[in-house]
């Protein structure tokens, strides 16, 4: 991932590994920094932006690539 300063690889774990596994993540990362995470959980789609909002973290794109979710989040 040449646009992320960090990749997350959560797939086949299930809520709330994903979103834990992010959050521990991000505290270690730069304000300004993105995370690109990757979950095969089908929550994962209203988890990741629902922890964003609540966090304060930047959702800044999310994608799917067959069963695969893509998210790009920035540390604020």
């Amino acid at each position: 991932m040449a646009d992320a300063d960090s990749f997350l690889d959560v797939k086949g774990l299930l809520c709330p590994l994903p979103v834990l596994k992010a959050r521990k993540r991000l505290k270690t990362m730069a304000p300004g920094a993105i995370l690109v995470m990757e979950a095969t959980d089908p929550a994962s789609v209203i988890d990741v932006p629902h922890f964003c909002a609540e966090s304060g973290y930047e959702l800044v794109d999310q994608s799917r690539d067959g069963e695969i979710h893509r998210f790009r989040i920035r540390r604020t």
